[in-house]
Parts: C-alpha cells; sequence; structure tokens
C-alpha cells in the first residue's frame, strides 16, 4: 500500500474549484449516448477520452482565474457491481475501468499542472440504488460489501482519496466510510438533498452528519451537500449547529426543481447561472469550511465560472459586487 498524506489539503484550508454535472452536460449539451448515467465508458475509447480531455481543458481558465486548485473527480459515479452489469460489465472490468479512470485524471493533472493549475483526484462513488429516492432497505453490511471492491481498486490506483455524492441514507454512508477506512483512503461523504433540505425520506441533514460521524469516529475528512438548489438548503445551513462545520462542499443543482420534476422533465434545466452564483455567494459565509465548489445537475463549466467569479477570492470583485443582482426581498 502506497503511503498516503490523509489529511487533505482542503482540510488545511486549500481551496479548490472543481467541475459541473458531467453525465448531465455529456447528455444533454452534447448528445452522448450513455447508457444508466454512466460516463465511465467514455474512457474505453480514445474519442471517448478525448471528450473528456476536452471537457475538462474547459475548466483550466476557471481555476487559472480563480488563483485556485482544481479537484478531479472520476467519471465513475455508476462504476459499480449492479450499475456496471447493466452496461456489460463484470467485476474484473469495473475493477479495470475505476483504475483506468483514475489513471486517466492523472493524465490530465499533468496538462493542469503545465498551466499553472495544482489539482488532486479523487475516486468516485455513488449509490448501490437510487440517487434521488430514500433508501429504507440500505444496511451498514451490505454498504460495506458492495462498495469495497470499487474503493479497493481506487486504492490500487493511488487515488487521493474517496468522494461517495447522492447518498440518501446514513447506513450507506457509514459503510463507504469503513470500507474507505479498511483501505486506508480519507473520504468524503456527500449527502443528495430535498427541496426542504432534508435527505430523502425526511432525516435533518445535521442528524445525518452527526450520526455518521458517531459511527465513524470521526474518520471521513469532511461532508458535501450535492445534486440540490442553494434555495433549498440555505435556511437548513443558515439554521446552523456543529455539523455545519463538516461541510467542506458544495456542487448545485442548476435547476430550482424537485428531483421528481428533473426526473420527468425531458430537458435540461439550465437555470439562471447569475441567479445561482449569488445565491451560492451568500451561503458560502454560512459554511466556514467550504473549500470546495462545484456543480451537480444542469451546471457546466459556464455555470461554475459564473460561481467562482461570485465566491473565490481569486477574483478582487468578490462577493459585493455580484450581491448586487440579488432580487430584492430574497435571502438565498
Amino acid at each position: 500500500m502506497t503511503t498516503r498524506q490523509h489529511v487533505l489539503p482542503q482540510q488545511k484550508g486549500q481551496m479548490f474549484v472543481t467541475d459541473g454535472g458531467v453525465e448531465t452536460h455529456l447528455i444533454f449539451n452534447e448528445g452522448q449516448d450513455l447508457p444508466e448515467m454512466s460516463a465511465f465508458l467514455l474512457n474505453e475509447s480514445e474519442d471517448g477520452r478525448e471528450r473528456m480531455r476536452n471537457y475538462y481543458r474547459a475548466y483550466i481558465p476557471i481555476a487559472q482565474e480563480a488563483g485556485q486548485g482544481f479537484l478531479f473527480d472520476t467519471n465513475t459515479w455508476r462504476a459499480s457491481a449492479d450499475w456496471g452489469a447493466k452496461v456489460g460489465f463484470d467485476a474484473q472490468r469495473l475493477r479495470e475501468a475505476n483504475i483506468k479512470a483514475v489513471q486517466f485524471c492523472r493524465e490530465m493533472q499533468a496538462e493542469f499542472a503545465a498551466a499553472g493549475v495544482t489539482s488532486i483526484v479523487s475516486g468516485v462513488v455513488g449509490p448501490r440504488r437510487d440517487a434521488w429516492q430514500y433508501d429504507d432497505a440500505m444496511t451498514v453490511e451490505e454498504a460495506v460489501s458492495y462498495h469495497t471492491a470499487q474503493i479497493e481498486a481506487f486504492e490500487a490506483a493511488e487515488a487521493d482519496y474517496v468522494s461517495a455524492y447522492t447518498l440518501t441514507n446514513v447506513p450507506e454512508a457509514v459503510g463507504i466510510g469503513l470500507a474507505a477506512r479498511e483501505a486506508g483512503l480519507p473520504v468524503v461523504l456527500s449527502f443528495t438533498l430535498e427541496t426542504d433540505g432534508n435527505l430523502p425520506g425526511g432525516k435533518p441533514l445535521g442528524v445525518a452528519i452527526a450520526e455518521t460521524d458517531a459511527a465513524l469516529d470521526g474518520y471521513p475528512a469532511y461532508y458535501m451537500i450535492n445534486c440540490v438548489h442553494p434555495i433549498h438548503f440555505a435556511g437548513t445551513v443558515r439554521q446552523g449547529g456543529d455539523w455545519v462545520n463538516r461541510i467542506g462542499g458544495v456542487r448545485v443543482n442548476a435547476s430550482m426543481m424537485s428531483h421528481a420534476e428533473l426526473d420527468n422533465s425531458p430537458e435540461l434545466d439550465k437555470g439562471d447561472r447569475r441567479d445561482l452564483a449569488n445565491r451560492y455567494a451568500r451561503v458560502m459565509p454560512l459554511l466556514p469550511n467550504l473549500r470546495v465548489i462545484g456543480g451537480c445537475c444542469g451546471t457546466d463549466h459556464s455555470h461554475i465560472d459564473a460561481i467562482s467569479r461570485a465566491c473565490l477570492p481569486g477574483h478582487d470583485h468578490g462577493h459585493a459586487h455580484h450581491r448586487g443582482h440579488a432580487h430584492e426581498g430574497e435571502v438565498a
């Protein structure tokens, strides 16, 4: 096992820009056929890899102008056993696919470094079942059993850490945390939120973080919020509590629609990127340890550019300039 630095640069205060919603961008904006939203399939061909290279290249000037690092999240959200089987990948091919995804990001790191942008690589895990509906059947034991193979592949590929996105329940978060700890990798756990600011199923975010931290003895490097518009969680974080200090990253949706509405929408809702950036900027002061800013469904490099300009210290005009564009009477 390669010895890694177990304290991530984010935990030391370094800020990172990351990308938007890679799956929705590739499918809706670029017309890619990605069965089951399996973006990792692009890594299997040179044409696909070049599409991914061009996808990431759009973020180089954004990170340069912000004066911040870039976080590469592997395109492996669906590269686990059940989802992989749906696109014809058995256990061995999935292991190779996850390793290949980390290696691809390492190659891109060199290109970013040549442009003066530092970066890190996280191996991405997604939920076993639905990412937007509460999974009441999941147990810690099932989560450990299911997610270990993918996490072990990331360890073999020497990813810097593991990120688990769109989690709907505590048992799966705990199981992923246990598997990451066993593999010797730092882990970041990110919960999906509904329009009421709670997890699908109704559990408050603060309770979910507290329960997960207790079960894992505080092992996660930090937690994230993803796949939700700022308007839906601003009130939650404004109410505060110690758990707010454990939020280290946010990946927002472009749309204000609920997950059910988005699921039934035939077109991509790209939202209002300036309004999104303004709302993001107003949420940031409520999250004192926020170190990763990025997007989720419906966002692309143009959204991240707007958010970066509104939020990050590398841009001199900072928050005040963009706050002036907020709609009167709105709080988030």
